[in-house]
């Protein structure tokens, strides 16, 4: 089966904070050594705006064409936000609706969906709170749609109704359970509400609007860096996902157009974003009731030992690996992304810088009071 996308922000809130942050270009070169990384790149964001941004290696580690600051990166689940704000501004827009039971939402999907998913909600799919599974549980269901041919909407479909024939992981609407099926839902709630492909969606509401010009969908292309496993550039398209899966985070750009993506959600946080109302961009960026996400972001109040509130995403296809933490109340954040993952070491560099850049952009995380004895 395909390797899938997971969120791993998670586990920077166990990373000890290092003695000493360098530059940029140190820190990078730091995070690389004891991996065989091919290549690491970076940008910080201070106060509302791009601050500095580096990159380090090679595109793939079998030719010697360094990585360049404008190549593309594979973001994996980091597209999730993108996606969710996307389905925010057809929310706004009275084209879709938060509360609108799934059976609604999807009619002709309504019969053979199991009873227990069809009252979830776009808030519920979004928040990783619908109850379904990560993914199908049918490998071999999945892996056709590698050579499937039909409109990638009609896919979707196709999979979502098998995945809503399987058994919940959880009770839906009762606690966190993270789905990749529960975005392609709510993209083809999209899709049907506007007749308009995923793709197009996202490229008219959210990269159009944005600036985000080199923004696209799938793995990169030739001359571009190439994400790596088990010691080699990726040759086969079922070493990634299949095209349908976007919705949950098969998008790749440079780092400046993510840049694009996230300070719009900074200054949303302001008051002052360009794609949504700041009643929306509160609702994105808060821990909903009974969550411990926003719609699609994780909420933390501190990571790595600094001081939030810090919204924070990971995303890795298993051949890529990328992170990005925001500081709502600074403006500030990081975005780092490597072009392999766990085989090769890049979610070690990957972490590794992420903690080290991350005391330059928040405070000390207060000390608790010892509990009176």
């Amino acid at each position: 089966m395909s390797r899938v996308f997971a969120s791993v922000a998670a586990l920077l809130l166990y990373f000890a904070t290092p003695a000493f942050a360098g530059d940029l270009d140190s820190a990078l070169a730091s995070a690389m050594e004891n991996t065989k990384t091919p290549a690491l790149a970076a940008l910080v964001m201070r106060d509302g705006k791009i601050a500095e941004e580096g990159v380090r290696g090679v595109r793939r580690n079998d030719q010697p064409d360094l990585a360049r600051i404008d190549d593309v990166w594979h973001i994996g689940s980091d597209g999730k936000p993108m996606t969710a704000t996307m389905i925010a501004k057809l929310v706004e827009r009275g084209a879709l609706s938060w509360d609108t039971p799934l059976a609604t939402m999807l009619p002709d999907l309504a019969k053979t969906m199991r009873p227990e998913y069809r009252d979830v909600t776009l808030v519920q799919l979004l928040s990783h709170r619908s109850g379904l599974a990560h993914d199908t549980n049918d490998i071999d269901f999945f892996n056709t749609f590698f050579k499937d041919k039909r409109p990638l909407p009609e896919q979707r479909l196709v999979y979502i109704a098998h995945a809503l024939t399987e058994l919940p992981a959880v009770k839906p609407g009762t606690e966190f359970s993270y789905s990749n099926t529960g975005f392609l839902i709510a993209a083809a709630a999209a899709e049907r509400a506007t007749g308009k492909a995923y793709e197009e969606l996202m490229r008219s509401e959210v990269f159009g609007p944005l600036g985000m010009t080199a923004a696209g969908f799938g793995t990169t292309h030739e001359g571009q860096p190439q994400g790596h496993i088990d010691g080699k550039p990726v040759s086969k398209p079922e070493d990634s996902n299949p095209a349908m899966f976007a919705p949950a985070g098969n998008m790749y750009m440079p780092l400046r157009d993510w840049a694009k993506f996230c300070l719009d959600q900074l200054a949303g946080a302001k008051g002052h974003g360009k794609l949504l109302s700041a009643a929306t961009y509160s609702m994105m960026q808060t821990k909903l009731p009974g969550a411990t996400t926003g719609l699609s972001w994780g909420v933390q109040d501190s990571i790595a030992g600094r001081k939030g509130p810090v919204l924070v995403h990971g995303g890795s296809d298993g051949n890529w690996f990328a992170l990005v933490a925001l500081f709502p109340e600074t403006g500030n954040g990081l975005l780092v992304a490597s072009n392999a993952a766990e085989s090769l070491g890049g979610d070690k560099a990957a972490m590794a810088l992420m903690k080290t850049e991350l005391q330059t952009l928040a405070p000390p995380k207060p000390e608790q009071p010892a509990a009176p004895k």
